[in-house]
């Protein structure tokens, strides 16, 4: 049984000097591919040259490029032409993490929306799927992500963790679902429970979104609290049981899903050289 982790943040300083016993661990546990987030252009720099370190075979892992609502404030004349070039690097399957974040506010909304709206033409012209963030914002999002859906491949909302109504209009956008560790929490999760079954399995897909959302219902609890892409399987426990289907096939239909989004290599191809 083989798992993808479209999220995690290996840039994270918390996985600093340490990213080789990480991905090891995942691997162990059968997370065989990983995407890793960008969320600012040199935290996408990073990710890019993390990936190029950890995976020279290029097989494993892949990342994400773009800048997150809450760094909007960093954006300037020049961001645009400096994504660019980065988005057009091999390693680089995505555009994002961007999107609309209205539950923090970190960045003043208006720019939010227009730094969305540039990253979201960068992947109409480049062809890019696209990796959403949302917090209390499903509206404002739709209405942007709209008026770009046709030109876009495709576009995944990472870390659902909103409400029916929300589901349903993504879901009827053709966007993809991403689902998290947020799922396993019985204090705020427990509203997704009946809503996993609404998910098309061919537009559903699991992360970690590591460091964050550590699933509440691990046992044994690591020490430090801190998640990691090795306990991605928990996630699949929990979604498996309430969509009422197999571990090993939501593991094969979110990974067909994942590779087919993100265009990774076979999975086959991705473990011969280190299995």
């Amino acid at each position: 049984m083989q798992l993808i982790d479209i999220g995690v943040n290996l840039t994270h300083p918390s996985f600093a000097n340490r990213c080789e016993a990480v991905l090891q661990r995942a691997f162990d546990a059968g997370v065989c591919q990983l995407v890793l987030t960008g969320t600012s252009l040199p935290g996408s720099e990073q990710a890019l040259q993390l990936c190029e370190q950890l995976d020279p075979e290029a097989a494993r892992l892949f990342a994400t490029v773009g800048v997150h609502p809450h760094d909007a404030g960093s954006w300037n004349a020049d961001t645009a032409r400096q994504l660019h070039s980065l988005l057009k690097q091999p390693r680089c399957r995505a555009v994002g993490e961007c999107g609309l974040d209205f539950n923090r506010d970190i960045a003043p909304r208006p720019l939010q929306e227009k730094v969305l709206e540039q990253q979201l033409a960068l992947a109409v012209e480049l062809q890019l799927p696209v990796f959403l963030h949302e917090r209390d914002a499903d509206q404002r999002l739709l209405a942007i992500v709209r008026e770009f859906r046709d030109q876009l491949p495709a576009a995944v909302v990472h870390c659902f963790t909103g409400e029916k109504r929300a589901l349903f209009n993504y879901l009827d956008l053709d966007l993809h679902i991403g689902i998290t560790g947020w799922v396993c929490d019985e204090r705020r999760g427990s509203h997704l429970h009946p809503l996993l079954r609404e998910i098309p399995s061919s537009r559903l897909m699991l992360e970690s979104d590591a460091p964050y959302l550590l699933p509440r219902s691990l046992r044994p609890k690591p020490k430090g609290g801190q998640n990691e892409p090795a306990y991605l399987p928990e996630v699949l426990r929990e979604v498996a049981l309430h969509r009422e289907v197999s571990l090993e096939l939501l593991a094969e239909q979110t990974s067909a899903c994942a590779r087919l989004f993100f265009k990774l290599p076979s999975i086959s191809l991705a473990i011969s050289d280190t299995d």
